[in-house]
């Protein structure tokens, strides 16, 4: 999400209590949904190809959105040329991130899905720099982003050797946070900026990605199982995180934004790993091994770093790096997703 840097009179406001209070809860909500998001994506995929998962997320995604837009009067916008720039975002930033998790997810527990998603930022930033010119990269950054790679050696355990379906799994998920390092760039250069709502941008991504699935997923994964043959936890798993973590997800994030402004809302990245960590743990009696929590905290120390006293040249201004996802603008995450 591309927005005004707040000054320094708005960021006393959002730290007085009585302003905090207002924000807080929605911000809290939205580390729970992304977080979370993780655990849906393992039910899901349990009985669920993970291209159906992706495909009915997305789905419920936009309809949830279409109910948004419907309610506010909010209208899509005609420009062909604008549709084209979303449909290449709804693949790089929706459809192959949101798959690449789910695939990843049949490999590695829920929660080193979400330790892997919280790599977003790091992913972003030299792409932005090197490749999209959005950014400029300072010895901060750099020093962000070489504590990131080493957060990501522990993750791995490479003192332990690696290898096998595990290594596969967390591959993939590093693969989703890689194509939001493409489509964030790629959105604040050629779609941020635009006239039409945040509400409308993410429908058109949601919409686009829908279409690219549907002509794939028959083709790679076969006809879709009979919604009586899949469990009650599998369809509620896929509604929630449709509904939720694609559609509702965005509506709080952008409350939050424009409430607590651009910074503060984009420091939910740093809860999103830990709720994923808790949930799984809690929910799917899952475990982890310590150097996999410990080296997230070293990614996300090294995220810190990197995006403390952004300076940007030229056009660009402040963004927030999703994780996401998932969208939240201009994202949807997967925490997908995402930032799941």
């Amino acid at each position: 999400m591309v927005t005004a840097v707040p000054s320094q009179s708005q960021t006393q406001s959002q730290t007085r209590p009585e302003a905090v209070r207002a924000w807080l809860p929605g911000f809290l909500a939205l580390a729970l949904i992304w977080g979370a998001s993780f655990l849906f994506i393992k039910v899901g995929v349990s009985e669920l190809h993970p291209l159906y998962v992706t495909l009915g997320r997305v789905l419920i995604g936009a309809v949830t959105l279409g109910v948004v837009l419907a309610v506010t009067r909010d209208r899509l916008p005609r420009d062909l040329r604008l549709w084209a720039h979303i449909a290449l975002v709804g693949v790089f930033g929706t459809a192959l991130p949101f798959t690449l998790f789910a695939y990843g997810e049949q490999r590695v527990s829920s929660s080193l899905a979400g330790i892997w998603n919280a790599t977003t930022p790091l992913v972003v930033l030299p792409l932005a720099v090197w490749l999209f010119r959005t950014e400029r990269m300072t010895w901060q950054r750099a020093t962000g982003l070489g504590m990131g790679f080493v957060g990501v050696l522990v993750i791995l355990g490479v003192w332990q050797g690696v290898g096998g379906s595990a290594l596969t799994g967390q591959l993939m998920c590093l693969g989703a946070a890689a194509c939001y390092g493409v489509a964030i760039p790629y959105f604040k250069r050629y779609v941020a900026g635009r006239a039409q709502s945040g509400v409308a941008i993410s429908t058109m991504q949601l919409l686009t990605a829908s279409a690219a699935l549907l002509v794939v997923t028959p083709f790679v994964a076969g006809l879709p199982p009979a919604p009586a043959a899949l469990s009650a936890d599998v369809i509620w798993s896929v509604v929630a995180l449709g509904a939720l973590g694609t559609g509702i997800a965005f509506v709080i994030n952008t409350r939050n934004i424009r409430m607590a402004g651009a910074s503060t809302a984009s420091m939910v990245t740093y809860l999103v790993p830990v709720v994923a960590t808790v949930v799984g743990i809690v929910v799917l009696n899952e475990s982890l091994s310590w150097y996999q929590p410990s080296g997230a905290l070293v990614v996300l120390a090294g995220v810190a770093v990197a995006q403390s006293g952004r300076r940007f040249s030229g056009r660009s201004r402040e963004i927030t790096a999703e994780p996401a996802h998932d969208d939240a603008p201009p994202v949807p995450a997967g925490g997908p997703g995402q930032r799941g």
